[in-house]
């Protein structure tokens, strides 16, 4: 399909520094646009210039949130090639999350044809290392009509932007075990990236940043027990050297860092395993010294270790600190692995980057 070109060529004005690039503050110049019609498919695919949505006060995302989102990243190489990360499975995600919500897939191809002209369009503002472009493709449901049902128009966008490392902490991050709130349940839209699941997640991050943490972790909504996420990462533990991670089972995101990390492990002969992991062994493990490192994952942090855990009983706090509070050799040989492949550092022999 011919996508329109409406673009506008605006460079930074001055060279990007990472580390002066917080997490979703800055935007690129341009973004990409496309509509679906009930009667007519999806068509109108156009390069325009970043700005304000034009919507109706009765449109139906504003209502009854039918929305989905994802988020993936190109990365310049020392070469100066832009090259993004898996984009393929982020579309293959983007089109559960769509069949979920009740709303229109995207083929595949078409996916990665607009987000390969648009990262070329702006290709300028992919910052150097260990900074990347950050791209955010979106779908909303655009019927100007009131009532609970499917929409019968959509719109899908993407935007971009430069961005630096998303946690600026010394140490490990601060993380506050969701004792009293749950993120997803079963039969629900858990393994769907869209705005919801966020959405009720921010009580309990206010109340983490309250007590100086940094995310939370959920556990399962019916027994609240067994570990799940945290914040908006897939969350994984090393057990006797083993890595393990929750299994997904519909209520947690399939995480590209997460498949990529386990297909990493295999190539480094690190222990990987996937099972039911209760709150209560991981407490017991930090404490007897079986559990020695906990990382998150996820598009944003790569990978993002823990330092402690914050557990509140019956109004009292308990610290837990995981190992020494510093990312563990194994979170670090897994974060330099991965982003050795995302930079160009290290071959690419599982054909994750998509060259633009």
């Amino acid at each position: 399909m011919e996508i329109r070109d409406l673009s506008v060529v605006r460079p930074p004005l001055a060279p990007l520094d990472p580390n002066r690039l917080p997490f979703g503050k800055t935007f690129s110049p341009n973004m990409f646009l496309m509509d679906w019609k009930a009667d007519a498919g999806w068509h109108d695919p156009r390069i325009v210039p970043f700005g304000p949505l034009s919507l109706s006060p009765a449109t139906a995302v504003l209502h009854y949130g039918q929305e989905i989102f994802e988020g993936l990243k190109a990365f310049r190489h020392a070469d100066g090639s832009i090259h993004v990360f898996r984009p393929d499975r982020n579309a293959a995600r983007f089109n559960r999350s769509a069949r979920r919500m009740s709303m229109p897939e995207l083929p595949v191809e078409l996916h990665l044809q607009a987000i390969r002209t648009l990262v070329a369009r702006d290709r300028e503002w992919t910052p150097p290392k260990p900074g990347a472009l950050y791209i955010r493709p979106a779908m909303i449901a655009t019927e100007e009509a009131l009532g609970v049902k499917s929409s019968s128009s959509f719109l899908f966008f993407i935007i971009t932007g430069p961005t630096g490392p998303y946690f600026n902490t010394e140490g490990g991050v601060r993380i506050l075990v969701a004792r009293d709130w749950v993120r997803a349940a079963p039969g629900g839209t858990g393994f769907a990236k869209t705005g919801g699941n966020y959405a009720a997640s921010l009580l309990a991050g206010e109340e983490a940043k309250r007590r100086g943490c940094h995310q939370v972790m959920w556990l399962d909504a019916v027994e609240r027990r067994h570990v799940e996420e945290v914040g908006a990462m897939n969350l994984m533990f090393v057990f006797d050297g083993v890595v393990t991670t929750p299994p997904t089972s519909g209520t947690i995101l399939e995480g590209v860092t997460r498949e990529s990390i386990r297909v990493v492990c295999r190539e480094l002969g690190i222990p990987f395993v996937e099972r039911a992991i209760h709150i209560e062994e991981v407490f017991n493990g930090l404490e007897n010294g079986d559990c020695t490192e906990i990382f998150g994952c996820g598009t944003a942090a790569v990978v993002s270790p823990v330092g402690e855990l914050v557990d509140v009983v019956n109004g009292e706090e308990k610290v837990y600190r995981v190992g020494d509070g510093n990312e563990g050799p194994i979170a670090r040989q897994l974060r330099e692995r991965l982003t050795g492949i995302q930079f160009g550092e290290y071959p690419d022999t599982f054909g994750w980057l998509m060259a633009v």
